[in-house]
């Protein structure tokens, strides 16, 4: 009998994991370098894809860099067929990028709540309905990792657009799973507090404190606690899972922090 740990191996796979210059997205392309995957590294900064890229070929795999803007629909494009054409095939397809910061509601344009919406959900969208075909033409299956946020699922003031979209994003995870089952799985990872770049530029000690004291394991998580929930899912481990959001956060109940009302 095979080991259970050889369904978590993605041999031969080949991946896109977008945002993949640093934090989650970077840690996500490691480890699916790690289990035996080659990887499409693809962001806007070349300077930091160029550093995932390295990272992966130093664990052995192939690393295909491809500067892509998913808010640009010819890139994004562009994206899947320079990955057809260097690999022929595609297997997994990792949509981390996107993200906002938090904005009172009264001080959140139309164009803002838009283009919030726009990054986080429609990008995925359009990425997993350019991937999801060609998985099954090239592969036979495949499989969609959206990388989604705990501010989906609690609500709390300052993060109206950034909140709606992400919890738009669950749902159109759970809807894609429906529209692409049997052959496609999509499934989404509902981040809490985690250590990357953008939480590092506003942490204070007195922050870091509040939020300990909400999240039950004590820590704030790091991007490699997201990745490899990514794995599993993106693995043949998860051969049976689809249309689920799983919480990567510490066991939050509730906010990672307060932020100030509207003062109506």
């Amino acid at each position: 009998m095979d080991s259970i740990l050889d369904r978590f191996r993605l041999d031969g796979a080949i991946a896109i994991v977008t945002g993949s210059g640093r934090g989650i997205g970077a840690a996500t392309a490691v480890a699916l370098a790690d289990a035996g995957a080659d990887i499409v590294v693809t962001a806007r900064t070349v300077s930091q894809i160029e550093e995932t890229a390295e990272r992966v070929r130093a664990r052995g795999r192939r690393a295909l860099v491809v500067t892509c803007d998913v808010l640009m629909e010819e890139q994004r494009a562009e994206l899947v067929e320079q990955t057809l054409r260097e690999f022929g095939r595609l297997d997994v397809l990792v949509n981390n990028a996107g993200g906002s910061g938090p904005m009172p509601a009264l001080q959140t344009s139309e164009s803002d709540f838009n283009e919030t919406f726009r990054f986080n959900v429609t990008t995925a969208f359009r990425m997993s309905c350019l991937c999801a075909p060609q998985m099954v033409h090239t592969s036979g299956k495949g499989s969609i990792v959206n990388i989604s946020s705990i501010a989906g699922k609690f609500a709390q003031a300052g993060f109206a657009s950034y909140g709606v979209a992400k919890a738009g994003l669950d749902f159109m995870t759970r809807n894609l799973a429906q529209d692409f089952a049997p052959k496609v799985r999509v499934n989404g990872i509902a981040v809490g507090s985690t250590m990357t770049a953008a939480l590092s530029g506003i942490m204070t000690d007195d922050l870091e404190r509040a939020m300990l004291a909400r999240t039950p394991l004590a820590r704030l998580g790091q991007p490699e606690d997201v990745a490899a929930c990514a794995l599993f899912l993106s693995s043949p481990a998860a051969d049976y899972v689809t249309g689920e959001i799983y919480g990567v956060n510490g066991g939050l109940t509730g906010t990672p922090m307060e932020m100030p009302r509207a003062g109506l």
